[in-house]
């Protein structure tokens, strides 16, 4: 194994695929420096960067190297600073199709949660704007109507899907209530990359007090209102216990603005 470069990690400070391998780098104690992006004005840096035709975060680029999308980056950091704990290569398997079930909702938690917070416009370009630079800022909050339109249709934020991805998002809670019957892990004795996908994926519905966004009264009364149906739903307190237990302090370092 060759010694890696150091590592940058691009994110969107509300993402819950880029809170995955924030976790993920954090619990396995990789170093990095997070560079956040606006949203918006992220698109244009990683379609350069990702070389893949997307505009998604998270990425991580060491050297010359980039990785774009969170399956793409777990694989890669297995290869590159492995061995993982959180990632055994005896239970690759079971993990893998355990974090694509739950990678399969994310798209469908962001739907459910931005169709009520649009409504809320002040909170989302407080939050969107958080880590960004005084010229980005502006732009976001001037075209602010414009990128609403834009997130709405291709995010497809309206009341039809949303519909839908409730039944998805509620089938994968009884999935995991049914799993965590089994034990306090979703695979194994110790926390892997299961875990960390599926409590990071649900985050934004679990609110857990750990998370500088997801876990301020404000989140949860504006955006993650609509999931009191699963607020004390065994599978969402399991969200809030692993962060309670294994996350820590996030943001020990403030990201950068990219």
């Amino acid at each position: 194994m060759t010694t890696p470069n150091a590592l940058t990690l691009y994110t969107i400070n509300m993402s819950h695929y880029s809170e995955k391998i924030r976790w993920l780098l954090d619990y396995e104690g990789i170093p990095y420096v997070e560079k956040a992006l606006t949203p918006a004005i992220h698109a244009l840096p990683m379609l350069l960067k990702g070389g893949r035709g997307q505009t998604t975060v998270p990425l991580v680029q060491s050297g010359n190297v980039r990785v774009q999308n969170s399956p793409r980056i777990v694989d890669w950091l297995a290869r590159e600073y492995g061995p993982l704990t959180s990632f055994p290569e005896a239970s690759r398997d079971e993990i893998v199709a355990i974090q694509r079930r739950f990678d399969a909702i994310g798209k469908g938690v962001a739907r459910y949660l931005y169709l009520p917070g649009f409504a809320h416009s002040a909170l989302i370009l407080d939050i969107w704007t958080q880590f960004s630079t005084p010229w980005e800022n502006r732009v976001v909050r001037v075209t602010y109507p414009v990128i609403k339109a834009m997130f709405q249709l291709k995010l497809k934020i309206n009341k039809k899907d949303v519909a839908i991805a409730q039944k998805r998002i509620d089938a994968e809670i009884k999935w995991l209530e049914g799993r965590i019957k089994q034990g306090r892990y979703l695979v194994g004795n110790n926390l892997t990359v299961a875990d960390i996908t599926a409590a990071s994926l649900l985050a934004p519905l679990a609110c857990p007090p750990e998370h500088p966004i997801y876990g301020t009264v404000e989140f949860r009364e504006k955006m993650a209102g609509a999931a009191q149906i699963w607020a004390n739903s065994p599978a969402l307190q399991w969200v809030r216990d692993l962060y309670a237990e294994h996350r820590g302090q996030i943001w020990k370092v403030m990201p950068n603005a990219a």
